[in-house]
């Protein structure tokens, strides 16, 4: 029999309402306020509030995709449905967890919530840390996300067999590719001898890729030796074409692999550092094993197959956004060996509106970010045997 609820009679004393615990302070040993509510008004859940000064960094892409924060002494939570990112008690800016697909932590002196984290990973959205001057420093995502055994089996497997010579030689082909093509996209705007030095060079890498898919060798160790011979050769008159079609007072000489050298290879460091996110970000979605490389060869805490898989996203990604935008009158701040905040937002809004840019892929038009995610899955398919492997190329 179901029990009734009897009502309070009106002249019951109302218990008042509990006001908000206190919260302890271990350092002080004594009780803290309750935690000032937040300053910036909740904005309807599908709604970004971004900061309107430059005291944080805080970069989204036109469908707030990937969420950039740079800026010393900065906090990020969670609350409700929002990343909350704050300097103090002051709410610096809010983005809903629905419009994201990545959070890039681009600089020292950040923290943030475990609770974050874990909404986070449960939502499929990656975080990706950064050091100032672009390096990958972590990468937290999932392990659920990419529970697989089977590809990565074979992945170690190829190593030794012709399936990775295979994709040793389009890798590489991929990259000679978006050289050339890159080098032809800075001609059709020169005139003369200029233009005459970047053809001539495209067609040299021209040459250079098809022979680089006719290395012969049946494993990737056979076929690596003659592969970054060529790549190598390719990458001394690539950065020698690309020195002269910069502003002379940029001071850029040539690629430097060792330190920044100079404001154009630092901005170059930084862009390369937040491709590598998105790309180690697809590798581990393909669930593929980003330290077992083919072309790269193994090295502690190298991630060797997020390298291999990068370049042929290095010249249409990186390379295109930064060295155009130079052309075009940027300019950057450079002092001990560091750009400075506005460089590094100038360069990294760049990446990021790049990365959601649209090429024509497989008969398609898509946005490159997905296209990264489709070539880590095709990586993976071409290690099982199951697809040939063929790199992106983009339109010059």
């Amino acid at each position: 029999m179901a029990t009734a609820l009897v009502p309070l009679p009106a002249s019951a004393p109302r218990i008042p309402r509990k006001p908000p615990a206190s919260q302890y302070n271990w350092i002080t040993g004594g009780y803290d306020s309750p935690p000032e509510q937040l300053e910036l008004p909740l904005p309807p859940v599908d709604e970004a509030v971004l900061p309107s000064d430059d005291t944080v960094t805080l970069l989204a892409t036109e469908n707030g995709s990937q969420l950039l924060v740079s800026g010393f002494g900065l906090f990020l939570g969670k609350r409700g449905e929002r990343v909350v990112v704050k300097k103090g008690r002051a709410v610096c800016a809010q983005v809903p967890f629905l419009r994201l697909q990545e959070v890039v932590v681009a600089s020292a002196g950040i923290s943030l919530s475990s609770d974050l984290v874990e909404e986070l990973c449960s939502r499929g959205i990656r975080l990706a840390l950064l050091s100032s001057s672009g390096k990958p420093i972590a990468l937290l995502t999932s392990p659920m996300l990419t529970a697989t055994v089977e590809t990565r089996r074979a992945q170690l497997a190829a190593y030794g067999n012709s399936r990775g010579a295979s994709l040793c030689r389009w890798i590489v082909a991929g990259k000679l590719r978006n050289q050339e093509k890159l080098l032809r996209y800075f001609a059709k705007s020169r005139q003369g001898a200029p233009r005459t030095s970047l053809e001539n060079t495209a067609d040299t890498l021209r040459k250079l890729r098809r022979a680089a898919l006719c290395v012969e060798g049946d494993t990737a160790d056979a076929v690596r030796p003659t592969l970054m011979g060529f790549e190598g050769t390719a990458g001394r008159l690539y950065w020698r074409e690309i020195s002269s079609v910069l502003p002379p007072d940029l001071g850029f000489l040539g690629r430097e692999h060792q330190g920044p050298g100079d404001a154009v290879n630092a901005a170059l460091n930084y862009g390369y550092g937040i491709l590598y996110s998105h790309v180690w970000g697809a590798v581990m979605n393909a669930g593929l094993e980003p330290f077992a490389g083919l072309l790269h060869v193994d090295r502690s805490g190298k991630p060797s197959l997020v390298l291999d898989l990068v370049e042929e996203f290095r010249q249409p990604v990186a390379d295109r956004a930064i060295l155009a935008w130079l052309n075009k009158g940027g300019r950057l701040a450079f002092a001990n060996g560091l750009l400075d905040a506005a460089s590094r937002e100038a360069v990294a809004g760049r990446i990021l509106l790049r990365l959601i840019a649209t090429e024509m892929h497989r008969g398609k038009q898509h946005q490159i970010r997905s296209i990264i995610q489709m070539q880590a899955r095709l990586a993976a398919s071409a290690v099982r045997g199951l697809r040939d492997y063929r790199p992106f190329t983009f339109k010059w």
